[in-house]
C-alpha cells in the first residue's frame, strides 16, 4: 500500500492522463468508424475502394509504428506542430476507427435486405435510409463486440507511455527512479485498468438488457 498511497498524487495524474486519452480517442474512433463503415458499403465505388483501402492498411500495421509515424515522421512534414499528447490522441483514433468500420459494418450485414429496400420505396435516399433505418439496428446489434473495441483502446492507451505522453502506462518508470518496487507499482496500474475498463462492461450489459426488452415488446407487440 505504501507504493500506492506515497505516489498517490503520481497514481492521480496519470491515470486522469490515460481517461483523457481514452475518452477523446473513443469519440473519434467512433465518429471515423462509423464514417467508414458507411463508405464500405456506400453505392460508390470509389468510396469503397477508399474505405478497403484505409481499413486494411491500419488493421495490418502495428500500433507501435503508426505511433512512431505520428512521434517522428509527422513532424518532418512540417503540416502542424501538435503536442505528442495530441499526436497520440491522433494515432488511436486512426488505428481504432479500422476496427470500429469493421464492427459496425458487420452489424450493417445483420439488418435485413428488405428494410433498406423498403426505405428507398418510401423515397429515401442512401444517406436517410442509412442513417434512420439501418444504422440503429445495426449498433443495436454489435454492443459487445464494439465494446470490447473499445476496451482494447483503453489497453491501448499504454503504447502512448513510450513516447513521452503522460498516462498510466509510464509509472513503472517514475517508481523505478524513486527507487520503489516496479512489480507492486505494476500491479496497482492494473487494479486501475480494471476499475476503469468495469464501467465500460456494465454500460455494455445495462443496454444489452434494455434494447433486448425493447425488441421483445416490439415482437410481443407485433404478435398481436
Amino acid at each position: 500500500m505504501n507504493v500506492l498511497f506515497d505516489n498517490l498524487g503520481e497514481f492521480g495524474t496519470r491515470f486522469l492522463g490515460t481517461i483523457e486519452l481514452f475518452v477523446l480517442a473513443a469519440i473519434a474512433s467512433l465518429v471515423l468508424g462509423t464514417v467508414l463503415a458507411a463508405m464500405r458499403v456506400s453505392p460508390v465505388p470509389a468510396m469503397r475502394v477508399a474505405a478497403t483501402g484505409y481499413v486494411t492498411l491500419l488493421r495490418n500495421t502495428p500500433l507501435t509504428l503508426v505511433f512512431f509515424f505520428f512521434a517522428f515522421g509527422f513532424p518532418l512534414l512540417e503540416i502542424a506542430d501538435l503536442s505528442f499528447f495530441t499526436l497520440a490522441v491522433v494515432a488511436l483514433s486512426l488505428y481504432t476507427a479500422a476496427f470500429v468500420c469493421e464492427t459496425v459494418r458487420a452489424g450493417i450485414t445483420t439488418v435485413p435486405p428488405g428494410q433498406a429496400e423498403a426505405a428507398r420505396a418510401l423515397g429515401l435516399g442512401f444517406g436517410q435510409s442509412l442513417t434512420l433505418i439501418v444504422l440503429p439496428q445495426a449498433i443495436r446489434a454489435v454492443v459487445p463486440p464494439l465494446t470490447s473495441v473499445q476496451i482494447a483502446l483503453l489497453k491501448n492507451t499504454t503504447v502512448a507511455a513510450g513516447f513521452s505522453v503522460v498516462e498510466a502506462g509510464g509509472i513503472y518508470q517514475v517508481l523505478s527512479e524513486r527507487g520503489y518496487s516496479t512489480l507492486v507499482g505494476l500491479l496497482w496500474v492494473a487494479l486501475g485498468f480494471v476499475i476503469l475498463i468495469t464501467p465500460l462492461t456494465l454500460l455494455q450489459r445495462s443496454l444489452e438488457r434494455r434494447w433486448s426488452a425493447s425488441s421483445g415488446g416490439a415482437v410481443k407487440a407485433g404478435a398481436r
